[in-house]
């Protein structure tokens, strides 16, 4: 399949999907959020592929979603936002909640390779992975507080970072460090940024060694012991929420200034 947002590369046994927006810090437009989808199922429906990597061209692993490029104003153009909530819901629900839970829960290890900046949509692209490795001038970013949400579609915020990080992370929209990441255990681990890819790789190869069955196995009981303690059944309330924020901040004058023309569906 050709893509125009990502690149696909098979390396031995592993998939490596990246993100190529260069040009937009790989901000996630519907199309590339589509292709990134495709892609991973692209990769699980290869019997040769053990492990996936996600990546990001460029000097950032990705700016978050794509809310006001002239590719995501084409977007708009082609399938215009409606007024009240489902259209938005809808669109939400596939790219930014089903789609991450099907990566999230896709039966082969994944790992997200980030660099730069991982801003909001870009957290989440990393956070739907099974292992995060991270250059030491990576940041983490979630300032959806100041746009009137409560956090991206995808609330993993207290199972990455612990709930009091987590609140402090949205109560205040700084960024966290690579080093403060690994230090919650969100990061996996982190390297010099020239060193990222190779670190990467040296990790996958030793991964893709294992059986797949057995790595199989493996995902499906540490993402069986997170959803017994309550990660699935806590993301459909939050992703509400997140919509009726959405909902607020569209007639509030204190909001409505901040948010991109594609967001104010009027």
């Amino acid at each position: 399949m050709a893509f125009e947002n990502v690149l696909y590369e098979k390396i031995d046994k592993v998939a490596k999907i990246t993100m190529n927006r260069p040009e937009v810090r790989n901000a996630e437009s519907q199309q590339m959020s589509r292709e990134i989808q495709e892609a991973f199922k692209m990769a699980e429906a290869d019997d040769d592929v053990r492990v996936i990597i996600l990546a990001g061209a460029g000097p950032d692993f990705s700016s978050g979603h794509d809310l006001g490029t002239p590719a995501a104003r084409a977007e708009a153009e082609k399938n215009p936002p409606q007024p009240g909530l489902e259209w938005g819901m809808n669109m939400e629900t596939w790219r930014w909640l089903e789609g991450p839970l099907y990566i999230r829960d896709i039966p082969k290890p994944t790992i997200a390779q980030v660099q730069g900046h991982a801003i909001m949509g870009g957290f989440l692209l990393a956070s739907m992975c099974d292992l995060i490795i991270a250059s030491e001038d990576a940041t983490f970013l979630d300032m959806a507080v100041q746009f009137g949400v409560p956090s991206f579609e995808y609330f993993s915020h207290p199972w990455e970072l612990g709930i009091r990080k987590a609140k402090e992370f949205l109560f205040t929209g700084d960024s966290i460090t690579a080093q403060e990441a690994w230090q919650a255990g969100m990061v996996n681990r982190v390297v010099p940024r020239e060193k990222l890819e190779e670190e990467t790789m040296n990790l996958v190869q030793k991964i893709a060694q294992n059986q797949p069955f057995a790595l199989r196995l493996v995902k499906m009981a540490c993402n069986a012991t997170q959803d017994i303690q309550g990660f699935r059944p806590s993301l459909v309330p939050q992703f509400l929420l997140h919509q009726i924020g959405h909902a607020h901040a569209r007639e509030n004058p204190d909001y409505a200034s901040l948010l991109p023309g594609m967001m104010r569906r009027r």
